[in-house]
């Protein structure tokens, strides 16, 4: 219904202590007074002091609202004069109306990528708050939070007198270039060096610069899920390998695609070790220019019965690797951040697709990892958490055994912070999993993890992230479900 010039201000209620300003409140309310009709085309308004006066406002704030409805197609304003409405909100409302009431609802249209999303498991589709035994987590718990916050504390007071050009900072590529070259036997310059929003966005990356659609690619099977989704998103034609105890099976014989994805360090999700002439197969394979191989080494830090094993990429003397890496397994996974090591004939055009696709890391979250790198936390926290999650694999293998021996087959691996329980009997592992699920343990069905007729059955299980009271409460709680 109309309103006539007088019952205006009662319309209108503003919030001294609302989270938004009066102005916003005044031109939004009056706003809709307009949209729903009340106040009609050609309706004047009263003038920005008489509506000052009667709603307490100072007149500057109705006429900042007055001057923004005009600029939005509301209102006429003119020198002299009072503001007049310019349209029919009633009318419109009516004419959309009807031909909303016209339109049939019709599915979007997605690409053929985005179709099949959820045909696939990945991400784990019942991603609740995080529960035993969920794979691929760190123990957040026992990060030093304290010292990670002044890091990122003295980052912000830092913050005005950085250049504020590279996207990625030198100061974190010169440490992780010292702590790979060290500790992983990467061979790279701290240039090569990208810093990423996850190590997801690396294999992302990858896959926009090098992969025209059909371009064949090569990856695990069973092997990492979030792979194959980022190379079939730009258009490949995804083949999955079998694994033998040496690792991922090449096929003798067959030429070498453009891109070869491997976790030759610790093969997810078997945790197997590729054996040096394995590696040394798949690099003699690649021709230089031609294939590139990916090598993600997600939770290589965490190695129990030996020492770690040295990386692929400083096998390769020809640059064909890409090194991708994570802080989320060795810190904490509230920690966005990724790496990726590029071969140095394609690290310029890497960094230029970098800034074209986006995937850039915040500078301040950078510059406090670098700190926190220099000054001995990151080592001091890795060697911590490689004593707590050996004794934490240990303590799950041996509950497993001891209370699931007859139904599962442990498999202990040399590092990582998950493990492979394999069913002795049957091959209905995702019952299995839907049943521990509901009962409020969390796993992944190994069968799930396979692109083709599965081969493996069983339940790929986190150690990591869980005390040992919690890992014997959730083993109690599989027995019963078992």
């Amino acid at each position: 219904m109309p309103v006539s010039e007088a019952m205006i201000s009662g319309l209108i209620v503003l919030e001294r202590s609302g989270h938004d300003g009066l102005v916003a409140q005044l031109t939004s309310q009056l706003r809709r007074l307009i949209a729903s009709g009340r106040l009609g085309k050609g309706r004047v308004l009263p003038s920005s002091r008489r509506l000052a006066s009667d709603l307490d406002v100072s007149r500057n704030t109705v006429s900042f609202a007055f001057e923004q409805l005009a600029a939005e197609g509301y209102l006429e304003m003119s020198h002299g004069r009072r503001p007049v409405v310019m349209i029919d909100g009633a009318e419109r409302i009516e004419r959309v109306g009807a031909a909303a009431s016209r339109v049939q609802p019709g599915k979007p249209r997605l690409s053929p990528w985005a179709s099949k999303l959820r045909e696939t498991d990945w991400p784990m589709s019942y991603l609740a708050p995080l529960r035993p035994l969920r794979p691929g987590h760190a123990d957040a718990r026992e990060f030093p939070n304290e010292i990670w916050a002044r890091c990122l504390r003295r980052s912000a007071v830092r913050a005005g007198k950085r250049e504020l050009g590279p996207v990625n900072r030198p100061r974190l590529r010169e440490a992780l270039a010292h702590y790979l070259a060290t500790n992983r036997g990467v061979r790279a310059a701290a240039e090569q060096i990208m810093i990423l929003p996850s190590a997801q966005a690396a294999l992302t990356l990858i896959a926009a610069t090098l992969i025209t659609p059909g371009d064949e690619v090569w990856v695990e099977d069973p092997g990492y899920p979030g792979a194959a989704a980022a190379f079939r998103a730009s258009g490949a034609r995804v083949i999955g390998l079998g694994l033998d105890e040496q690792g991922m099976q090449r096929v003798v014989g067959t030429a070498a695609p453009k891109l070869i994805f491997m976790t030759p360090s610790h093969q997810h999700p078997t945790g197997r070790l590729m054996s040096l002439a394995r590696r040394s197969e798949f690099l003699a394979a690649c021709r230089p220019g031609k294939t590139w191989i990916i090598e993600d080494d997600y939770d290589g830090e965490f190695h129990y019965d030996s020492r770690p094993v040295p990386s692929l990429q400083g096998l390769d003397t020809l640059g064909r690797v890409f090194y991708v890496g994570t802080f989320s397994k060795v810190m904490t996974s509230d920690i966005r951040l990724g790496y990726l090591v590029a071969p140095p004939a394609l690290r310029d055009t890497l960094e230029i697709a970098q800034r074209h696709i986006g995937l850039i890391a915040a500078s301040n979250i950078q510059e406090a990892l670098a700190e926190f790198i220099a000054d001995g936390h990151f080592l001091a926290h890795l060697r911590r958490m490689r004593r707590l999650y050996h004794a934490r694999r240990d303590h799950l293998v041996g509950e497993m055994e001891r209370r699931l021996g007859d139904f599962l087959e442990v498999e202990a691996p040399s590092g990582g912070i998950q493990l492979i329980a394999r069913l002795k009997r049957g091959s209905a592992d995702r019952t299995a999993v839907k049943r521990l699920v509901e009962a409020g343990v969390e796993t992944r069905a190994l069968s799930s993890l396979s692109l083709g007729r599965p081969r493996d059955h069983g339940l790929l299980l986190g150690f990591a992230a869980w005390r040992e009271n919690e890992i014997s409460a959730a083993v109690r709680t599989m027995a019963s479900c078992f």
